[in-house]
């Protein structure tokens, strides 16, 4: 499972030029879930999230987690993260998981992050999104959770 994490002043998703999600400060989470991965990857990686000390404390040093600040998450499925280019130029995603297995990963990491009892929005799976972001910082983190097997 793979994720890019960025810190938000504020972000929203569109579909079909309709707003369907949107935060204030907090993250924007683009997850990608891959053949293979297990429940222990899901909810490793959502720990690490909410965990992630990324958030200034008053000294201006990134100490404080999404929880800590009590931000916003914005979580969009995006199978691209999946992309493998070893050989070529054209992306190839025979990595990601069929869409139905992701889905439900997907939507199980959505259940997940909610038990935070933070304000989580999503975009629609499988669906065209334009999503608008302000990286705050700019900080950008990128997860994997096949790096810490």
């Amino acid at each position: 499972m793979r994720a890019v994490i960025q810190r938000v002043s504020r972000a929203d998703v569109e579909v079909s030029e309709k707003c369907i999600g949107k935060i204030s400060q907090g993250l924007l989470v683009l997850l990608g879930i891959q053949e293979g991965d297990k429940e222990a990857d899901l909810l490793m990686i959502v720990k690490k999230i909410l965990s992630l000390r990324i958030f200034s404390d008053r000294e201006g040093k990134m100490n404080l987690s999404v929880l800590d600040i009590q931000g916003d998450l914005l979580v969009i499925s995006q199978f691209t993260l999946i992309a493998d280019l070893k050989s070529g130029n054209r992306p190839s995603f025979f990595q990601a998981a069929k869409p139905d297995i992701a889905k439900s990963m997907f939507d199980h990491a959505v259940k997940e992050f909610r038990k935070s009892t933070l304000k989580v929005e999503t975009g629609e799976f499988g669906a065209n999104m334009k999503v608008c972001l302000v990286n705050d910082g700019p900080v950008t983190i990128c997860l994997d959770s096949r790096e810490w097997k």
